[in-house]
């Protein structure tokens, strides 16, 4: 992998990764299409990179549900916060651990990609039309939000429209539901990084690393302040068809090469 694929690999990822539409997914078609080689650590890298954007972007929040724990505010809506994310982080690493492999070995699977795509259009789709949104977060709505998280693990499947649109359709206020699934991915992503550390240290070109961290950040930052008002527009649904479409052109290609 030479400096420009990191590059277009980052700007996709910065793009892809909160917009609902599977940063995996994208990276796996890229990579296939193009025949870039990439090992999956640059991925993981890349998450990192537009997981510094939900840091700043959300600094004022991060900073409050610091300052519960740290003083142990029990009743305080950050703490609880708190500790909604850390249920919610449960069912999401064991999903991800159980079927991590699984995962892995169709990364490179088009057709199955394409069939992840279309399902993640129903899922946004399914946004449409909800109506209530003045359901409070609690440990049951926690706890599903975090298998929605987890089954995103997968390429293709939205790891954001998965969580966020499980939150709308379990009530939660728009922007609540988009809050906390952007500030349950920090444990998300960081397990990850984790699980990869090694590999990320070793198989990864410092140069393409830090350019593609750099990028990765700077563009998922903007695409997190585009979203978060596509969001309280009620326009989220709409990016289902843009699924649909990519998920088709998959299956077609898959298909054309059988």
């Amino acid at each position: 992998m030479d400096l420009s694929e990191a590059i277009l690999l980052a700007i996709i990822q910065g793009i892809t990764e909160w917009l609902p539409i599977s940063s995996s997914g994208h990276l796996a078609l890229i990579q296939n299409i193009l025949g870039i080689d990439a090992p999956i650590a640059f991925d993981i890298l890349l998450h990192i990179g537009t997981l510094l954007a939900v840091f700043i972007y959300f600094w004022k929040e991060l900073l409050e549900i610091a300052k519960a724990i740290f003083f142990l505010k029990w009743n305080s809506e950050e703490f609880k916060l708190a500790v909604f994310i850390g249920v919610a982080s449960i069912p999401t690493a064991v999903i991800g651990l159980v079927f991590r492999k699984f995962f892995e070995t169709i990364f490179h699977n088009i057709l199955y990609l394409g069939i992840a795509f279309l399902i993640t259009g129903v899922i946004l789709y399914l946004t449409k039309n909800v109506k209530k949104n003045d359901q409070k977060l609690d440990n049951k709505k926690a706890l599903l939000i975090g298998i929605a998280q987890g089954i995103a693990v997968a390429p293709g499947i939205s790891r954001s429209g998965s969580t966020i649109g499980a939150g709308l359709l379990l009530g939660l206020n728009r922007r609540k539901a988009a809050t906390f699934s952007f500030l349950m991915s920090i444990p998300a992503i960081i397990g990850a990084f984790m699980l990869d550390a090694r590999s990320v240290i070793l198989d990864i070109d410092p140069v393409n690393g830090f350019v593609g961290i750099l990028i990765s950040g700077v563009v998922g930052y903007l695409t997190i302040k585009y979203l978060m008002k596509i969001i309280e527009d009620k326009k989220f649904y709409l990016f289902a068809y843009y699924c649909w479409l990519v998920g088709a052109l998959s299956i077609i290609y898959a298909l054309s090469f059988l």
